[in-house]
């Protein structure tokens, strides 16, 4: 008897196809990518490059505040992402329940995801004013005294967090509507019917099905944490002093002084950041994914 063997599937498209994508990709990621790898090992200006080898890291990691910046991003990045995903989840729950105008506020949600996010600095700008801001006047009619949201260096950069959560969970709330939506009632009367409550069904049954739509929040609010630059400059300049100073705005102040293989340096730190952080992160969630 001879062996049969699977014939494999042929592609419908001729490998020239790949061609355009193949050179766009190289030249929008792959040779800034390398171009930046190689600028982060000279001391180099519009005109010149000399070679100094790993002299800008040594410097990045030498620098306390360079070393502050890193830490807050992480700090930034954990705070956003962890309240983004718990609060994103409630709010689907609730959301996906059957109360009054629930098309309203889901829209209510949302709309701040759409909104400019220079525009949100601004107005929380202004709103979180030590004296003549509206929270801390609220907060003072109610005998509550106010405190310095954005001048306190303890507060700084946790009150920029809380902003991007409120900017940013409208989206992680249209995920996981998503993804609760993708569960089948069957699994609720199942369980309603075996006397489970609200709550043992919510640990038992939601958390673990919406686990795709989880790991998308989470990824998706971990790396816009670690990137985070806009909102943080349009609401504090990395101030008071370096308190709220992330990766990107530390870039960003030494691009401005001239330091420009220093900065370079930081893009690639913030890179390897990333790719440390979210790889095994995203790696071992699908691997518990196809183990279950």
């Amino acid at each position: 008897m001879t062996e049969t063997r699977p014939c494999s599937r042929k592609s419908p498209y001729p490998l020239w196809f790949f061609i355009p994508a193949a050179i766009i990709y190289g030249v929008l990621f792959l040779v800034p990518t390398v171009s930046s790898l190689w600028f982060s090992l000279t001391r180099w200006d519009l005109s010149t490059a000399e070679f100094i080898g790993l002299e800008n890291f040594q410097q990045f990691f030498s620098e306390p505040f360079l070393v502050k910046g890193l830490v807050n991003t992480l700090i930034y990045a954990v705070t956003t992402s962890g309240l983004k995903t718990v609060c994103g989840l409630l709010l689907a729950v609730l959301l996906t329940s059957n109360i009054f105008a629930r098309g309203f506020l889901r829209t209510l949600v949302f709309f701040p995801v759409l909104v400019s996010t220079i525009g949100i600095g601004i107005t929380f700008t202004v709103m979180m004013h030590p004296t003549k801001g509206i929270i801390n006047v609220t907060l003072e009619t109610l005998g509550i005294p106010g405190p310095g949201w954005l001048t306190n260096p303890a507060l700084a950069l946790f009150s920029v967090a809380l902003v991007d959560v409120w900017k940013g969970v409208g989206l992680a709330t249209l995920i996981f509507i998503a993804g609760l939506a993708a569960i089948s009632p069957d699994y609720y009367e199942a369980a309603r019917i075996d006397g489970a409550t609200r709550l043992q069904q919510f640990f038992r049954i939601t958390l673990p099905l919406v686990r795709p739509a989880t790991v998308i929040v989470v990824t998706l609010s971990l790396i816009g944490g670690l990137r985070s630059f806009d909102l943080i400059w349009a609401m504090t300049r990395g101030g008071p002093g370096f308190s709220s100073d992330v990766i990107a705005s530390v870039i960003y102040k030494q691009y401005q002084a001239g330091f420009y293989g220093l900065s370079t340096a930081g893009n690639v730190i913030l890179f390897a950041l990333i790719a440390i952080i979210i790889l095994p992160f995203t790696l071992w969630f699908n691997r518990r994914e196809v183990e279950e």
